[in-house]
C-alpha cells in the first residue's frame, strides 16, 4: 500500500520476526540482514526508504556502518538501535545525522511511529533533519541550564552553529524560528556569564585563549620555519561563516587544530586585532606605545601600526624568524599580493589581514543592494561564500598549498545582526560605535549593558578621568533620544560589533597543513 522498502540490520534479526510480519502487514517491505559488510552491499544494490540498524553488532559497528552508509547515501534516513543508553553513542550517532534514536527493547509501535515521523509527510532531507533537531533540542536546551565555563559555551556554540547551518538546508521555517530562540536564549545567558567573569579572566590564570594571548600561546608555537606559515586574518569571520568556507579547504588542507577563542572587549577591530598583533591589552599598548596606539575620540586610523604591533611581539617572545605583514583593502592589492606570492616561501611566517568580511557587515549598512544581498544570517554566510572562493585570498591559500606552507586561518572578532534598539545619552565626546560607548556622563538601561566604571579594571584606557564604557547585550544598539525613530529605523538589521554575544566573542583559529 505504501511502498515503503525498509533495510533492517541486526545481529539477532531472527528474534525480530515478529516485528517484520507486523510491518509487513501494515504494508511496508522489509529486508533484513545482520552484518553491516552486508547492508553496505544491500545499499548500493537496492533502494531503501529508511533503514533500521543495530549498534552494537560483530565485525563493523553500528556507527561505522552508519558512516558508510551515509558516505553512499547522505539523505538516506537511519533509525539507530541500540542496547546501551551511553551518552557518547546518542551523541556520536546524533553527529552523524541520524534519524531517529531508540532503546532496545522496541514494540511494533515504537518502530511504527518512528516510519511515520520520518517518512510519512516526505522522504526528504528537510524531515530527517527538522527530527534530529527536534530529538537534539532537549538535550541542548539542558546544556544551557547547566553550563557554567567558557570552554561549555564554545561546545554550545558550536553546536547551535552546526543545527543552525544544518536547518539552512530545509524549508522548515517553524524549526528555524524555534532555533532562533534557542540562541537568542543563550545570548541571554551568555551575556550574564561574560558579565560576571570577564573581568577575571584578565587577572587570573584560569581563562580562556584571548585576542592578545592568541599569538604566543596558539599561532607562535605551529609556526613551521622548515615550510613557512600563511596565516590569514579574516577580519569579522564569525564561526558560522568558517564553516562555510571549509569545505573550500579541504581540497588542499587537512586541519590539525582547532581553536575557538575569545575575542577581548570591545570586540572592535581597533582593540581585538591590536591586541592579537601587539599581544597586548589595549591599555598597555597606550602604556608601552603611546605614538602607535589611538583613542576613540583621537583623529585618524586606528589600525595603522599593526605591523610594528607584531613584529615588537615577535622581538618580545624572541622567536628570531623572517616575517612579513600585508594589509588586503581591496580587489587590486589582494590580486598583485597573490600573483607575488611565490616569493612568500622565503618566510618562515607570512601574515595577511583580508578586510572583505568587515567591509561587507558595514556595506549592509550603507548599500541597500548588500541590504537585500545579505538580508539575514543564512544569506550573509552565502555571501561570504561566494566571495572566498573567487577572492585572490584563496588564490593564496592555493598557491601556499604548492608551496607546501602550513595554513592559519583566524579573525580578530565577529558580527551580530542587531535588531533591539537600546536608549543612550552622552556628551559630544561619547564614542560612535553602536555596540559600545566610551566617554562621560553615559545615561542608559542598565539592564541592557555590561558596564565598566573604571575602564582600567578590564584593561582598557581612559579618555578622561571619568569615562567609563558600556556594551551592549544580546543583539542591542545604541541609539540616541535625539532623531531616535530615524536612526532605529536605518540601523535595525545590520550587522554590527562591539558588544557581547557568543558570535562576536567566541571566533575561530584553525591550523592546516597541505594534503
Amino acid at each position: 500500500m505504501n511502498n515503503i522498502h525498509i533495510l533492517w540490520v541486526d545481529d539477532e534479526i531472527d528474534l525480530l520476526k515478529p516485528h517484520i510480519i507486523f510491518l509487513e502487514k501494515k504494508g511496508y517491505k522489509v529486508t533484513s540482514c545482520t552484518n553491516g559488510a552486508d547492508a553496505i552491499d544491500l545499499i548500493n544494490e537496492e533502494t531503501f526508504d529508511i533503514v533500521f540498524l543495530d549498534e552494537n553488532m560483530p565485525g563493523l559497528t553500528g556507527l561505522e556502518t552508519l558512516t558508510e552508509i551515509k558516505q553512499i547515501q547522505p539523505t538516506l534516513p537511519i533509525v539507530m538501535i541500540t542496547k546501551s543508553e551511553e551518552e557518547y553513542l546518542m551523541e556520536d550517532a546524533i553527529g552523524n545525522k541520524i534519524a531517529d534514536y531508540l532503546i532496545k527493547p522496541v514494540n511494533p509501535h515504537q518502530i511504527l511511529l518512528s516510519l511515520k515521523k520520518n517518512l510519512d509527510h516526505s522522504r526528504l532531507v528537510s524531515e530527517k533533519t527538522s527530527s534530529n533537531y527536534q530529538q537534539e533540542f532537549r538535550k541542548i536546551a539542558m546544556d544551557l541550564s547547566m553550563v557554567n565555563s567558557y570552554e561549555e559555551w564554545i561546545d554550545l556554540y558550536k553546536k547551535l552553529v552546526y543545527w543552525e547551518l544544518e536547518l539552512d538546508n530545509i524549508k522548515d521555517s517553524g524549526m528555524m524560528e524555534i532555533l532562533e530562540s534557542q540562541k537568542q536564549e543563550a545570548n541571554t545567558q551568555f551575556f550574564k556569564f561574560v558579565k560576571k567573569n570577564y573581568k577575571d579572566w584578565l587577572h587570573e590564570d584560569d581563562k580562556p585563549v584571548l585576542s592578545h594571548t592568541l599569538f604566543k600561546d596558539i599561532i607562535a608555537p605551529n609556526i613551521d620555519k622548515k615550510n613557512g606559515t600563511f596565516v590569514a586574518v579574516i577580519d569579522n569571520l564569525r564561526y558560522d561563516q568558517f564553516r562555510i568556507l571549509e569545505p573550500f579547504l579541504e581540497e588542499y588542507y587537512k586541519k590539525t587544530k582547532e581553536v575557538s577563542y575569545f575575542s577581548i572587549l570591545p570586540t572592535a577591530t581597533q582593540y581585538a586585532r591590536n591586541a592579537l598583533f601587539s599581544g597586548l591589552m589595549p591599555s598597555e599598548m597606550e602604556r608601552m606605545y603611546p605614538d602607535w596606539w589611538k583613542n576613540d575620540t583621537d583623529e585618524g586610523g586606528k589600525n595603522l601600526y599593526e605591523a610594528e604591533f607584531l613584529d615588537s611581539q615577535i622581538r618580545r617572545l624572541g622567536l628570531g624568524i623572517k616575517h612579513e605583514y600585508y594589509k588586503i583593502t581591496n580587489l587590486k592589492s589582494g590580486k598583485q599580493l597573490a600573483e607575488n606570492f611565490s616569493a612568500m616561501k622565503e618566510n618562515d611566517l607570512t601574515v595577511v589581514v583580508y578586510n572583505f568580511v568587515d567591509m561587507l557587515s558595514h556595506a549592509k549598512t550603507d548599500m541597500e543592494v548588500i541590504k537585500e544581498l545579505a538580508s539575514d544570517d543564512k544569506a550573509y554566510r552565502s555571501i561570504t561564500a561566494s566571495w572566498f572562493k573567487n577572492s585572490p585570498l584563496f588564490e593564496m591559500i592555493e598557491k601556499a598549498h604548492a608551496l607546501g606552507m602550513r595554513l592559519v586561518i583566524t579573525t580578530d572578532h565577529g558580527t551580530i545582526n542587531c535588531t533591539a534598539p537600546s536608549k543612550v545619552i552622552g556628551d559630544r565626546n561619547i564614542s560612535l560605535n553602536l555596540r559600545y560607548k566610551t566617554g562621560k556622563s553615559l545615561t542608559y538601561n542598565d539592564k541592557e549593558v555590561f558596564a565598566v566604571k573604571n575602564p582600567k579594571d578590564i584593561f582598557l584606557p581612559s579618555i578622561n578621568m571619568s569615562s567609563s564604557f558600556i556594551f551592549a547585550k544580546e543583539d542591542y544598539f545604541f541609539a540616541y533620544p535625539n532623531n531616535y525613530n530615524h536612526f532605529v529605523k536605518y540601523y535595525k538589521n545590520t550587522y554590527q560589533h562591539g558588544g557581547i554575544s557568543m558570535e562576536e566573542m567566541i571566533v575561530p583559529c584553525i591550523i592546516f597543513d597541505p594534503k
